[in-house]
């Protein structure tokens, strides 16, 4: 297939991101964000988690309706598309294979190139996301990026806009499933993160106690924390069985701070390792208000700059697909048709 290359004044960048459970569009003039569309799947409410076969099936019967609502809020159609960018993973691979057949569709039918971008480098580079008539403080690099959701735990060193250089991460589970689990082990229902972030906004963070794990290299592990907190939760509920509902706010409360303290204290190690006080969160589990307010204080106290994403970046979206298809357009790093999902995706 022979793709017109010709550098136009303007990039616009069409972005789809099927990752996991949401389906969802993006379209960048450039870097800055025209729309970003997406459609959740409610349906794994009722079995507590996600389901892969029917994630894939939500993604067939949301994919159009979402591209079609991205174009039209950003007033341009597919004949001005100049790249189509598509998540390859980490992922869910039936949700993966949706959204990068529909991308290699749209690139073959308007012969326009093709991005593959790695899921994870897509939420570090929220934080170069541009709205119109709107400032953003970028960071400088480098920079350090803790990404933390429900399948990862890193702290990532960034020098450009697409090196990456992995300098901690989790050893088993991450850090968004120590929440889930925890939620799920007290009885609240499926996403539980949230619930646990709200009702530990009206506890006491210091009541109860969890292990701290020890691990080189600044790496992190929350098997350990998840079982600690399962026998703490039996043992309590075998003396008062209405320890949980009487409780509730507190052991949340001093469950998330310990999860915030322990990633807090790698970063600022690695921070001090390696000089960098550019510092920035990414990933779902940076839409928790208490890593929000502990990352500004830390920065505050050690001066950091730090840099938060807007909530509606720290989720899945394809907008940060988007900004990481424009820097890889400006390179030329296309790929063609034959490439395929990747389940496991190191950054």
């Amino acid at each position: 297939m022979k793709i017109n290359l010709q550098a136009p004044s303007d990039v616009f960048i069409l972005s789809i991101e099927s990752s996991c459970d949401d389906t969802s569009c993006a379209v960048l003039k450039n870097d800055i964000l025209l729309s970003n569309i997406t459609a959740n799947q409610s349906i794994h409410e009722q079995y507590g988690g996600v389901i892969p076969e029917l994630a894939s099936r939500d993604h067939q019967k949301n994919m159009v309706p979402v591209v079609d609502a991205a174009l039209k809020k950003a007033n341009i159609n597919l004949s001005q598309v100049n790249a189509i960018a598509v998540t390859r993973g980490p992922g869910l691979s039936g949700s993966l294979l949706v959204g990068l057949s529909f991308a290699k569709s749209l690139s073959l039918a308007l012969n326009i190139p093709l991005i593959e971008v790695n899921h994870m480098q897509g939420h570090i580079l929220v934080h170069f996301i541009k709205e119109p008539n709107e400032e953003t403080k970028h960071p400088e690099f480098p920079f350090l990026c803790l990404t933390v959701s429900g399948g990862h735990t890193q702290i990532v060193k960034i020098t450009d806009y697409l090196t990456f250089e992995l300098l901690a991460e989790t050893e088993d589970d991450a850090v968004g499933e120590a929440f889930d689990k925890a939620a799920k082990i007290l009885g609240l229902p499926y996403p539980g993160g949230p619930l646990i972030d709200k009702f530990a906004q009206l506890g006491d963070s210091t009541k109860y106690k969890f292990p701290m794990p020890r691990l080189q290299n600044n790496n992190y592990s929350f098997s350990g924390v998840k079982t600690a907190f399962l026998y703490f939760i039996q043992e309590q509920t075998k003396l008062n069985p209405n320890f949980i509902e009487k409780e509730l706010h507190n052991i949340c409360a001093s469950y998330q701070s310990h999860l915030i303290n322990y990633l807090l204290k790698n970063l600022l190690a690695v921070s001090k390792e390696t000089g960098i006080k550019q510092l920035a969160i990414a990933g779902g589990v940076s839409a928790n208000s208490g890593l929000r307010k502990e990352i500004e204080e830390l920065g505050n106290k050690h001066g950091w700059q730090t840099y938060i994403p807007k909530f509606e970046y720290c989720t899945d979206n394809a907008a940060m697909i988007g900004i990481t298809g424009y820097y890889k357009f400006l390179k030329q790093e296309f790929c063609g048709l034959a490439v395929t999902p990747l389940a496991r995706y190191q950054i």
